[in-house]
């Protein structure tokens, strides 16, 4: 299954139009941190010598997307409620 079936780029743009430039900084900054925690634990992944440490980076991998999906869904949502319109 390859876990980066979207862009980490594409991931927090959506809805970017709609956000004070302070939080598309702040948004930024997260992205590009979860960025590199996502590049080092598919690292630690892929030269793990024992399926133990495999499996412990593939947990940090899985968390590092849940919390880029979070972030996106935060940014959505503040987003959608400037305009009315939350869910």
């Amino acid at each position: 299954m390859d876990r980066l079936a979207y862009s980490v780029a594409d991931l927090l743009v959506r809805n970017a139009m709609d956000q004070p430039p302070e939080l598309d900084l702040l948004f930024h900054r997260l992205n590009n941190q979860l960025g590199i925690i996502l590049a080092h634990a598919e690292l630690m992944e892929a030269k793990a010598a024992d399926e133990t440490s495999r499996s412990r980076a593939g947990q940090v991998i899985t968390s590092v997307l849940d919390a880029m999906g979070t972030a996106k869904e935060i940014r959505m949502q503040l987003g959608n409620s400037e305009h009315g319109l939350r869910k």
